[in-house]
């Protein structure tokens, strides 16, 4: 906690919820929170990193479960009672370095991962999840979304589907799961049937996705996916004639043997213009090798194909994803469709463009991507950089063209070596918080009291991983000269 005599000075308030209402604990969390915050020269940082870095734990872990040893967690995205793959990833990456130390988060992140793997095998397609028959939480309401109106191929089952928008990278952020515990603990004993039951539909789903849209006589494919649902907003629904049932609900056209895989939807959930979405593709690209890494002693085949598609999807980035922008020079586009169409801007949520070394899918000093993030973090070769009276930074289209979200803005920390642009990074994410000492979904950037979400566990777990990644990487932005704090001790984590 916080040292009280340094207490009258904290502009930000306390946000924790009382301990016995907490839904998770973690003594490595709490010590981690102690050990950081209390050495942090600025005070209000150190206030959001208590309030942000444990959010998780204290307020979405809806139920977890032991059985026979077998561990099985439920994790809300905040505003509902369901549960998003790509957003469970983000809410405990926060906590990897844990793993190896502290049992709690060891069972929480086995329980994420076992679940996962029940669901995917289940229904690979979906990005969402409702909560398991046997937690005793009741099912989200499809009064929360039209969901009654979609009509996804393949169909989903509502009772254990809470939403079925394909998206490439919710299928990577569970290998990504996978990868890190088996890398941070060195036991791979989550690799189990069901597990392996989990990859071979991820592959199966890959191998579809990487079919062109017509087939060799230029006929148009019977896709394996689609999805429709009723709405005004474009990114909502998939694009192509609603009214015919062979292209309703399919996308935009991509050619074949590129080597890509097709992604319905974003990070954000909006529907991709161009289905091969670049930065998905990287994520995937790099957790196939490492998922070949870790089964190779158990299962050869697999790990060779998974090693194969890897090699294919980052030879297609590179042939098809990378174009000359008249200002920037080679760039990654967003998105492109194997034809030569491609949609120049960025998302804020990873994986996102600016998250690619991030992600460990190209050094953050490679002038392809150094290139490509002056681009995208300028009003000039992003449509959604925003810049305000109060605040600038990566919006996306998922809102509206006066938003930023401060999870680019902690990216931008993540991927940054230049201490001015992260000191500035970090003001900038103080006046977002409007006073709170939260991080929100979205805030406008001529009004910081206008925001999205107050309860926001993705970008809270991002904060607090941007801290314990400055803390070693670079302490003396946090504890001053040296990176001691105000003890003069030097900090190690």
């Amino acid at each position: 906690m916080l040292d009280k005599d340094t207490a009258h000075i904290q502009m930000l308030p306390y946000q924790r919820p009382a301990a016995v209402r907490r839904t998770y604990s973690s003594a490595g969390v709490e010590d981690l929170i102690e050990k950081t915050a209390s050495r942090m020269k600025d005070r209000d940082l150190a206030r959001m990193f208590e309030n942000c870095f444990p959010n998780t734990l204290d307020t979405t872990v809806k139920w977890f479960s032991e059985s026979d040893g077998q561990y099985q967690s439920f994790i809300i995205a905040g505003d509902m009672d369901a549960a998003w793959t790509r957003d469970n990833l983000w809410q405990i990456q926060a906590y990897a370095s844990l793993l190896s130390v502290d049992s709690a988060i060891k069972k929480l992140w086995q329980g994420v991962i076992n679940l996962h793997a029940l669901f995917i095998s289940q229904s690979p397609y979906a990005n969402s999840f409702q909560p398991p028959k046997n937690s005793g939480i009741s099912s989200v309401g499809d009064h929360v979304v039209d969901m009654h109106q979609d009509i996804v191929r393949p169909p989903i089952d509502p009772d254990v589907v809470f939403e079925g928008k394909y998206a490439l990278d919710s299928l990577a952020a569970f290998l990504r799961i996978s990868n890190t515990y088996v890398q941070q603990t060195g036991e791979k004993s989550i690799i189990n049937r069901q597990w392996l039951a989990a990859l071979t539909a991820i592959l199966t789903v890959l191998h579809e996705q990487s079919q062109s849209t017509f087939d060799e006589r230029g006929n148009l494919r019977e896709p394996a996916y689609s999805f429709q649902r009723p709405s005004t907003t474009l990114t909502t629904f998939r694009t192509m004639d609603l009214t015919n049932w062979e292209t309703a609900g399919v996308g935009n056209a991509v050619r074949g043997g590129t080597g890509l895989i097709k992604s319905a939807f974003r990070a954000s959930d909006d529907a991709t213009v161009f289905p091969f979405h670049i930065p998905s593709n990287a994520f995937v690209a790099v957790e196939l090798a490492r998922t070949a890494e870790i089964i190779q002693a158990i299962d050869p085949e697999l790990a060779v194909e998974c090693s194969s598609l890897s090699r294919s999807i980052t030879h297609g980035i590179y042939t098809y994803g990378v174009v000359n922008h008249s200002v920037y020079g080679k760039v990654f586009a967003y998105e492109v469709d194997g034809y030569g169409s491609h949609l120049i801007m960025d998302d804020p949520s990873p994986p996102s463009l600016q998250s690619l070394p991030y992600l460990g899918f190209i050094s953050a000093s490679h002038d392809l991507y150094q290139s490509t993030r002056r681009m995208i973090l300028s009003r000039e070769g992003n449509p959604h950089y925003l810049i305000g009276s109060e605040l600038e930074g990566q919006g996306s289209p998922h809102i509206d063209l006066k938003t930023m979200w401060p999870i680019g803005t902690i990216i931008q920390i993540l991927t940054s070596n230049n201490d001015e642009e992260i000191r500035y990074c970090l003001d900038t994410l103080k006046k977002s918080s409007a006073g709170l000492g939260l991080i929100h979904e979205g805030v406008d950037v001529n009004d910081c009291t206008k925001f999205l979400r107050t309860w926001y566990a993705w970008g809270n777990s991002a904060f607090g991983e941007a801290i314990i990644d400055l803390a070693k990487r670079k302490p003396e932005i946090l504890f001053g000269s040296g990176g001691k704090g105000k003890d003069n001790t030097v900090v190690k984590l």
